[in-house]
């Protein structure tokens, strides 16, 4: 179903509240300020019906220059708009500053709605009529129908309604496929609920009993009841304005700008990159790094902009720029900001944000802002790639990328698999959650392992290569998982690029060849292990003939990394051949009586307790055998 929301914007006085008094029955100026001063100060929320049952959510907004603020919450939330003008007062200030900020927030429907009309002669309203017209000439309303009414007689309002009903045939309904998000408004208690929010859902749905978070400040939270259009809902979704019971929470703990969202689908920004626009009504340029306030949604945060391209922002320019924030905003590419000067305040510019969680660049490169081109472009694919080959070293989720691109998870992995299959990127972990990366960031893991592996081979040509874990320091995040980190090795072997023996890396031509000394050294060792397989001479005995002990240790811890001899405690070795020769004969023993003693691995063995103990800790060790009783089973 489609939800769409009504706003109403333009200056003071012109009639905007008493519009939507006449069109919905009911008052927006709830506060005892407006009604003592007769004028909106915050933001009205109301509803009503359509000649066609459709139920409408409508926006009143305050006119007054003051409350451009409370305006601004309201308006961004907004679908389609009506621009309130006086018939006997015309374009006003407040009118262009409200046409601006809509304007910027890339409204596309709208209708200008000339109230009191009883109030002025027929030639008068003509004039008006024209006036508006060449006002918003150059906005998304110059070629939008002009109601003229009289909320006071009515006269003109069923036109006006039928106006409304074609606009929002043609208007585009928000994403329900999105992760559900909200942005705050409001935030109250009442007596034996608690808290409740009020916002315009922004994306997706949230149903009742659902958890969720709120950004910035990270706290969780249960849906405990939803209201829309004063009726008692399950669920709430884009569109739609929404009231929202929270359970758990106390007032002071949410604000108006917050946003309530699907758990860990959105991070805290500091930084955001941005497209902005420079209003052309400005008299000064804007200096680089000037301070603005910059408006998200219904939140206000101070922060200053960097112009990414030269050192300040000509009138009716626009350029990309770095917004760099004293306080944390929660928001997602595509989102739309307005930012007003520090002071005195007024609206100068906006814009949309290209990237939410940008990085701090003293220098801009060519290359960064070609980047921002692609973002602004939105080729889907391509800022997927992107964003993978940025985060590959953090080994990026499906929900860590949808937190940097709003689209929902379906076209994400529909584009994984395309990307996949263009051999751009890889999915490691297909069973359990899933990490992307880049194949650029699998090669440059390759360049730094081939590196380290060359130089090693070359000072270590009897090694057969260094340890997993010593590569793993060199090349990786520390934090980086052992699971992902054999995947990667995994990935980098099958690309025929490295061997892996036991815990060793080596290259994958890489081979242990021993010159015609230590072949003999070699032989040696391997002909008096085997002598007596079961009682072996220690590593002293076989060395105590050598003259160049250098050159045999070398050998004799080839042979030990290879796996060509194999040490079961401090100073006792077995040859490979007496280990595999050992494991037949206690298999074939338990084979047939069921289990075997240390005593008997003695005995079959013809060796002492000093190595047939160690030899049996040893098969344990290597899960070959385990201890049942007082005996030994195959593992």
């Amino acid at each position: 179903m489609k939800h769409i929301i009504v706003g109403t914007a333009g200056h003071i006085d012109h009639g905007k509240t008493t519009l939507i008094k006449y069109l919905t029955g009911r008052d927006t100026d709830n506060l005892r300020e407006e009604k003592e001063r007769g004028i909106s100060i915050d933001l009205g929320f109301t509803y009503f019906d359509l000649p066609s049952r459709k139920r409408v959510a409508i926006i009143d907004v305050p006119g007054h220059e003051k409350f451009v603020k409370n305006m601004l919450a309201g308006a961004s939330g907004v679908d389609l708009v009506l621009m309130v003008v006086a018939a006997d007062e015309g374009v006003m200030p407040q009118t262009e500053e409200h046409l601006n900020i809509l304007n910027l927030l890339a409204i596309k429907k709208g209708a200008i709605v000339l109230t009191k009309k009883d109030l002025v002669e027929e030639e008068l309203l003509e004039f008006r009529m024209k006036e508006v017209r060449e006002a918003f000439k150059d906005s998304f309303l110059k070629d939008s129908t002009i109601c003229p009414v009289s909320s006071k007689t009515g006269e003109g309002m069923e036109e006006l309604i039928k106006t409304i009903e074609n606009l929002i045939e043609e208007t585009q309904s928000k994403n329900i496929e999105m992760p559900f998000r909200c942005s705050v408004d409001r935030v109250f208690s009442i007596s034996g609920f608690g808290t409740v929010i009020t916002g315009t859902v922004i994306s997706g749905r949230v149903e009742e009993g659902e958890t969720v978070e709120i950004y910035p400040s990270n706290i969780k939270t249960r849906i405990r009841g939803i209201r829309v259009h004063d009726e008692k809902v399950k669920f709430a979704e884009a569109g739609e304005r929404a009231a929202i019971n929270l359970q758990g929470v106390k007032v002071e703990e949410v604000s108006r700008g917050d946003v309530v969202g699907e758990i860990g689908t959105m991070e805290n920004s500091f930084i955001v990159d941005c497209k902005l626009y420079y209003l052309k009504e400005e008299e000064k340029s804007l200096k680089n790094r000037q301070r603005v306030r910059i408006h998200h949604g219904a939140k206000e945060v101070i922060g200053r902009v960097h112009i990414l391209s030269k050192e300040e922002l000509l009138p009716g320019e626009e350029v990309y720029v770095q917004l760099r924030l004293e306080n944390p905003l929660p928001c997602k590419r595509g989102d739309r900001f307005i930012i007003r000067s520090y002071s005195p305040v007024h609206t100068i510019g906006g814009g949309v944000i290209l990237e939410p969680l940008a990085r701090k660049e003293k220098n801009m490169k060519e290359e960064y802002i070609k980047d921002l081109v692609l973002k602004e472009t939105g080729d889907t694919k391509a800022l997927i790639e992107k964003t993978i080959l940025k985060y590959s070293s953090q080994y990026p989720t499906i929900n860590f990328i949808k937190k940097y691109i709003n689209i929902k998870e379906e076209i994400l992995k529909k584009e994984f698999k395309v990307l996949e299959e263009e051999d751009k990127i890889l999915e490691l972990n297909k069973g359990g959650e899933s990490v992307y990366l880049h194949k650029n960031y699998i090669e440059e893991i390759i360049y730094s392992i081939k590196l380290i592996l060359k130089d090693y081979h070359g000072k270590n040509p009897l090694k057969p290569g260094v340890k997993k874990e010593e590569i793993k320091g060199k090349i990786l995040n520390n934090d980086t998982k052992q699971k992902i980190y054999d995947s990667i090795l995994e990935v980098i072997k099958d690309m025929g690029v490295i061997d892996i023996r036991e815990n060793y890396i080596s290259l994958k031509e890489f081979t242990i060849s021993y010159n015609e000394n230590e072949r003999k050294i070699k032989e040696y060792i391997l002909e008096e292990l085997n002598k007596n397989p079961f009682s072996p001479p220690s590593y002293e005995e076989l060395s105590k003939s050598e003259k160049n002990l250098r050159d045999f240790k070398g050998v004799f811890d080839s042979l030990v990394e290879k796996g060509e001899i194999c040490k079961v405690s401090d100073n006792i070795f077995f040859s490979r051949e007496a280990i595999d020769r050992g494991k037949e004969i206690i298999k074939a023993h338990i084979e047939e009586n069921g289990n075997i003693t240390l005593g008997q691995i003695r005995d079959l063995f013809g060796t002492t307790r000093k190595y047939a103990f160690p030899l049996a800790e040893y098969y344990d060790y290597i899960k070959f055998t385990k201890r049942l009783g007082e005996g030994r089973i195959l593992y």
